[in-house]
């Protein structure tokens, strides 16, 4: 994809470490500038601003999306805090990149969608796996008919428990492993609505909450069915012995696996299988999030097709919830930004 003859302005709410992977190297790789980061603790924000070249640190949050040249607001807080200052970006007329989940539960997610709606910007979840040749390449399979009819999919997003005091774990910064992991699961499940009669609905949710926080989901496990009659499995867990990250396909004539669909730098194989026997193809270690920032700028700059949009992030935090209410958790709080 051809670099946009201007940069993205981009400024970064936080310091946090996955921006260094999700944000920092594709801005580099692809010609767009930082320019500016602020982080509730400044200390934080200066050492994140020389360790990655961002142009200016920031005294607040607040300062950062009322600074005229922030054009873009990147958002990786913690899950609790992507409602409250995704709003306020918004309502500042800038351009969202958001990590998900949009918001913390469907009623701000809504809210988020309006306020998109009334700045008329981009606003955009950060499913950067969507836009890897790893994930298109299951689309292309179903898409060709080589997998035959949708018959069943299935997602299992687990990695090793973090820390006790890790903000995942909290409920009041809608933790737990649903938001965190599974909402990769559902989001590659509802994308398939294509090949599959439209978009799915939960026929059950099972899941157990983490010792010592009340309300917070370690793992969850949810039963989809699609409209056409395929069935579908988005599994989650934030405490497993192991990192795993897989998409399973399966079709009526043959199914296929993508080994790490979520982080595919680190494992680019999908596996097909069919009557005519079993291969493995690599599709490139190039970061899905180098990919992800190329596709929204280019929407941003030239109008390119964007697949991703608020109402799609409603879409994804409804089936959330419902997942949540039917496995016996609540949806997850609002929560009240502190000054920043």
């Amino acid at each position: 994809m051809t670099i946009p003859a201007e940069p993205l302005r981009i400024g970064v709410l936080g310091a946090a470490r996955i921006a260094g992977l999700s944000l920092v190297g594709p801005a580099r790789a692809t010609g767009h500038r930082l320019v500016a980061v602020a982080a509730r603790d400044r200390s934080r924000a200066e050492a994140f601003a020389a360790e990655n070249d961002v142009e200016r640190v920031l005294d607040s949050y607040a300062d950062l999306i009322a600074d005229p040249g922030v054009e873009v607001v990147y958002n990786p807080l913690a899950n609790g805090l992507h409602g409250p200052w995704n709003l306020a970006a918004l309502a500042a007329g800038k351009h969202v990149l958001t990590e998900k989940p949009s918001a913390s539960n469907t009623e701000e997610a809504v809210e988020v969608q309006g306020a998109a709606a009334e700045a008329g910007t981009v606003f955009m979840e950060a499913f950067h796996y969507l836009f890897h040749p790893v994930t298109r390449r299951l689309h292309e399979l179903l898409e060709s008919g080589e997998l035959g009819e949708l018959r069943h999919a299935e997602a299992f997003v687990a990695v090793p428990a973090p820390p006790a005091e890790d903000p995942r774990w909290s409920l009041s910064l809608a933790g737990g492993a649903l938001m965190d992991l599974g909402c990769y699961g559902v989001h590659a499940l509802r994308m398939l609505a294509p090949w599959a009669g439209g978009e799915p609905s939960l026929a059950g949710a099972r899941g157990e909450g983490r010792a010592g926080a009340p309300g917070v989901d370690e793992w969850l496990d949810a039963d989809l069915a699609f409209p056409g009659g395929a069935t579908g499995s988005a599994r989650c867990h934030m405490a497993h012995g192991e990192l795993r990250m897989t998409c399973r396909i399966v079709g009526s004539r043959g199914e296929a696996t993508a080994l790490n669909f979520v982080l595919p730098h680190r494992d680019d194989r999908v596996v097909v299988r069919t009557p005519a026997g079993e291969r493995t193809e690599r599709l490139g270690r190039r970061s899905s999030y180098t990919y992800q920032l190329e596709a929204f700028a280019a929407h941003v700059r030239g109008g390119a097709a964007l697949p991703l949009d608020a109402g799609d992030a409603v879409a994804t935090m409804r089936l959330i919830d419902e997942c949540y209410r039917g496995a016996g958790f609540a949806p997850r709080p609002r929560t009240e930004p502190p000054g920043a």
